[in-house]
């Protein structure tokens, strides 16, 4: 009788990235939803953890995980379909949450693609609960301003202005400045670089960017202190920067929004940004 084995993924192993890639092959063949593996993410040094269960020869299902704060484990899985309700996605969770503990870890967010009803339907059996939508938006096109913007710099951050990074990103977003303060030591790594927007040498806002690859970037943290929004300040970091990035040679530039928030999701669009997925989010607590 055949049965499910569940092992840590060695990020560079050439065999299990091509055992990964044939899976999300499957997957997109056989669900309407396409499944990714995030497989840049994965199959990199300090990448995100990774699990894969196996039965027999053949790779049925993969998990992933990184600590998105001190106390939260953000999750991604793909099953192969034909393996679903079989105990793949529990097994594969199961050992995450041994992986995970020993961190402090002691709630679970799972991201879930829009319209994969049996991935809700297990985030529901595991006790999570909705907690928000997000589209991951691409740069697709370059928009000229219409009008005039602001006179914005951009500079790699220092060691000075970690104060800084802590007051703007916790005012701008409304988290307790413990929490970020924490937030940024354990997102603390060589891939991303923080630049610090400012006006007349000012600083007025932040914005992350994590290279995923040597092609593709992604957006993120991105904020304006309070007392100086509403003056296209957004619009001009986000310009200088797409420019900043295509001339780094990434050609695939990408963020994340939340679907309700129609004054972020005008202002991307405004300087080229389409959507390009849309993830669901359930929150639970480890097992």
């Amino acid at each position: 009788m055949s049965t499910y084995q569940v092992i840590p993924m060695i990020y560079h192993s050439k065999e299990q990235i091509d055992a990964i890639i044939s899976l999300e092959q499957q997957c997109k063949q056989l669900d309407s939803v396409h499944l990714k593996a995030d497989l840049d993410h994965i199959s990199k040094k300090d990448g995100d953890h990774a699990l894969l269960c196996y039965r027999d020869s053949e790779l049925v299902g993969l998990l992933s995980w990184y600590a998105s704060d001190a106390e939260t484990g953000s999750i991604n899985a793909i099953v192969h379909p034909q393996h679903r309700r079989q105990g793949v996605f529990r097994s594969l969770l199961k050992q995450a949450i041994l992986d995970m503990t020993p961190q402090g870890i002691h709630q679970l967010s799972y991201r879930i693609p829009q319209g994969l009803s049996p991935g809700i339907h297990t985030a529901e059996s595991l006790g999570a609960v909705y907690d928000r939508a997000e589209y991951v938006m691409q740069l697709v096109s370059e928009i000229s301003p219409m009008d005039e913007l602001p006179e914005v710099t951009l500079r790699v951050a220092e060691a000075q202005d970690w104060d800084f990074m802590i007051t703007c990103s916790s005012q701008a977003f409304g988290d307790s400045e413990s929490w970020t303060r924490e937030y940024f030591m354990q997102t603390n790594e060589p891939s991303r670089v923080t630049y610090i927007a400012c006006q007349d040498e000012q600083p007025v806002g932040l914005v992350r960017v994590n290279s995923i690859n040597a092609t593709t970037a992604f957006i993120h943290n991105f904020c304006i202190l309070p007392a100086y929004q509403g003056r296209k300040l957004g619009r001009a970091v986000l310009t200088i920067l797409s420019d900043l990035l295509k001339k780094q040679e990434y050609t695939d530039i990408r963020l994340s929004v939340v679907t309700e928030n129609e004054r972020a999701l005008n202002l991307y669009r405004s300087v080229g940004f389409e959507v390009n997925t849309e993830y669901h989010y359930y929150r639970g607590s480890l097992l």
